[in-house]
């Protein structure tokens, strides 16, 4: 990859973005060799008065960080601290020409996990939602995990499990998101390890182009604790997203992975940009880049639009 004198890119995301935040980060830089060339806002304000609170800054950076790896760490840090996302992104071509983008479902494109409802309709709620949480933060073989969670789930009535469509709301900025990748011809697609009976729900609300997900076995009207092979595992999530791109003809540096859990981690891996969304400690610390303090639609400025060219209606 070459190198100009503009070869970093820095993008600052949050509900407010305060001088004394960019004194904070511009000190951090300036200690790893870097200093800002050109400033640019990418939404109307940075102290947004209404919700929803987006406030975003984009930073030409020039000269080169000493150790990028501790760079990110801190800024890692930095964004915590001060309730901001910080993303440090090269500017290549592909920074900007990304189309193709592939979603995990539960906690990332709904607010919620299918399987933990699921589980209180059927009394064990508590049960299978301590096995996700092991399963999400890595501890634990996501198919032995998930395999175990559906076996608790036998007996269920599947009206009251397709009843679930219409009460897990979607995550904040998701419909604005979809809107713009859709007007600018991008390629969707939903890569989950939950259930195909809610991804096709979403892919008719939100306009996506396909989804990828478990079939929930059911038999006489009720489900028998079994799922239909293969599982959607992480392995199986990165198949799909090397599948589709090929397909497509995209190349994986302008492909996009957004996730929350570690099962995510292998198509965060394999897309030029790997986001974690609102996700767990050991996700964030691995993904490329992470969101936090908005809703989906601010990976929307890690692609280097403005507020201007996404649809905010």
């Amino acid at each position: 990859m070459s190198q100009t004198s503009h070869s970093l890119i820095l993008t600052i995301l949050g509900p407010v973005i305060t001088t004394l935040h960019q004194e904070r980060i511009r000190d951090l830089l300036a200690a790893h060799g870097l200093e800002i060339a050109h400033a640019d806002q990418l939404t109307e304000s940075l102290a947004p008065t209404q919700e929803p609170f987006n406030a975003v800054l984009s930073w030409s950076l020039r000269g080169q960080p000493k150790q990028e790896k501790e760079l990110r760490a801190e800024l890692l840090a930095a964004a915590t601290d001060l309730s901001l996302d910080i993303a440090l992104q090269h500017d290549t071509p592909h920074r900007t020409n990304r189309r193709l983008f592939v979603f995990d479902m539960d906690s990332t494109l709904i607010q919620g996990e299918v399987i933990d409802e699921l589980a209180k309709l059927a009394g064990v709620g508590e049960e299978v939602s301590k096995i996700t949480e092991a399963a999400m933060r890595g501890e634990l073989n996501f198919d032995e995990s998930f395999t175990r969670r559906v076996g608790l789930l036998k007996g269920l009535p599947a009206e009251q499990a397709l009843a679930l469509r219409e009460r897990i709301p979607l995550s904040p900025g998701a419909e604005r998101l979809f809107r713009t990748l859709k007007s600018r011809g991008y390629y969707t697609a939903i890569l989950s390890g939950g259930f195909t009976f809610f991804a096709k729900l979403l892919q008719a609300r939100l306009g996506i182009d396909e989804f990828h997900a478990n079939e929930l076995e059911i038999v006489d009207g009720k489900v028998t604790g079994r799922v239909i092979p293969p599982i959607m595992n992480g392995a199986r999530k990165a198949t799909m997203l090397r599948d589709i791109a090929k397909r497509e003809s995209i190349p994986l540096e302008e492909a996009v992975a957004v996730g929350d859990g570690a099962n995510d981690l292998p198509m965060m891996g394999l897309a030029g940009m790997g986001i974690a969304y609102r996700a767990k400690p050991i996700v964030r610390a691995q993904a490329d880049h992470s969101i936090t303090s908005l809703g989906l639609d601010g990976l929307l400025y890690l692609i280097g639009l403005r507020d201007q060219d996404s649809d905010k209606a």
